[in-house]
């Protein structure tokens, strides 16, 4: 799958493998997204969908293959390039209360990777801190600034970590299921501001999920995975309607009730 881009893509992966004591979790995975876009990673449980974020991000060390961040090959330079290369996107995980520390304070928990960056002064950060609750609809966002993760609904904690990814502003935003935890119409609402925050920051975001209606709702393009692989690619709404692998055609099958 290529982007439609005169540009180069912000991320390219180029047959990806990823092994653990020996045995293969993912193996030759390759996929593009361009800024501004969306790309859904899809697949059932145990498909290798969470591996291939990790390895993006560094949480994992791939076996085999290439990951390109915004022209840096990150399988090939020296681990200070490396993280220097990966300041320019964050992970969004499954479970947002599990994600941000307890004993922080919204606005300190936003403002963190900031910090650890040393991005700004302290002014400038708390500027920055509630432009990014704002930007996530948490208004007013100075009334979230000293409220604690548990005093929050699990819609407006995953606001929070969406709130955190946008401080350094990334070019590519890693979300690890974000919605699952959550009722559908707050699903509905967290897949549609990505959407939103992919176009008004310009980001490449790659939606890992296994809900092929918030992919089609979110995202151009598809990835399905299977077994640690990729079985099929292409135009989300083209996938969808007519599936040329046949776990995708299950996939689409189990949704539809047919």
């Amino acid at each position: 799958m290529s982007a439609e881009v005169d540009t180069p893509p912000v991320l390219n992966i180029e047959s990806l493998t990823v092994a653990f004591d020996g045995k293969p979790a993912i193996t030759d995975v390759s996929l593009q997204v361009a800024a501004g876009e969306s790309v859904a990673l899809v697949g059932g449980s145990g498909a290798g969908k969470s591996t291939v974020a990790r390895a993006i991000a560094g949480l994992v060390t791939p076996t085999a293959g290439r990951v390109v961040f915004d022209g840096v090959d990150l399988t090939a330079v020296p681990q200070r390039r490396r993280r220097a290369a990966r300041r320019g996107m964050h992970l969004v995980f499954q479970d947002p209360y599990a994600s941000l520390p307890p004993t922080l304070r919204v606005g300190d928990i936003v403002a963190e990777p900031m910090v650890i960056h040393r991005i700004g002064d302290r002014d400038r950060r708390r500027l920055d801190t509630v432009t990014a609750l704002d930007a996530v609809h948490l208004r007013p966002a100075e009334s979230f600034l000293q409220r604690y993760p548990h005093e929050l609904s699990g819609g407006q904690r995953q606001r929070v970590a969406l709130a955190r990814a946008l401080t350094t502003r990334p070019k590519l935003l890693l979300a690890d299921e974000p919605t699952s935890g959550l009722d559908a119409s707050l699903r509905l609402e967290i897949v549609d501001l990505m959407g939103e925050l992919a176009a008004s920051e310009n980001m490449a975001v790659v939606h890992i999920t296994h809900d092929l209606a918030l992919a089609a709702r979110s995202c151009r393009d598809i990835v399905v995975m299977h077994g640690g692989r990729v079985v099929e690619t292409g135009r989300t709404d083209t996938v969808l309607a007519d599936p040329a692998h046949e776990f995708t055609a299950a996939l689409v099958g189990a949704v539809s009730g047919s």
